[in-house]
């Protein structure tokens, strides 16, 4: 996935609007493939609260929902990034908005090493 990113980065920062449009779909898409197979297959489903903090919660249990929402919320930042470049031909504002995701990006998969394979590593 970083690939199909690192794609897009380099298309936008080219000007190639058709380039960037079609790495930015594919990137968008496998996100969310992969997204929704480590929902179904790694974090353990949401409580009865969805991604709204319970009263209680175990320490597994609130770094599932967090890694969650950050999914929602990396998704919903590549969703704008393919609109702009899809419906409105921004690529401009693509490219201004692209560092968003990326940090997005890098700070969730580095949580995930970091905190979820590492712990069911050790």
């Amino acid at each position: 996935m970083d690939n199909l990113f690192g794609e897009f980065l380099g298309a936008a920062q080219a000007g190639d609007a058709g380039s960037a449009r079609e790495a930015i779909r594919g990137f968008d898409e496998a996100l969310r493939l992969h997204t929704a197979a480590e929902e179904r297959s790694i974090l353990a489903p949401p409580g009865g609260h969805k991604l709204a903090q319970p009263e209680t919660e175990t320490a597994a249990q609130r770094l599932h929902r967090e890694l969650r929402l950050e999914h929602v919320q990396v998704r919903e930042v590549s969703e704008m990034l393919r609109r702009l470049i899809e419906e409105k031909n921004d690529l401009e504002g693509a490219r201004r908005l692209a560092p968003n995701l990326a940090r997005r990006w890098d700070a969730h998969t580095s949580r995930e090493e970091r905190e979820l394979f590492e712990r069911s590593e050790g």
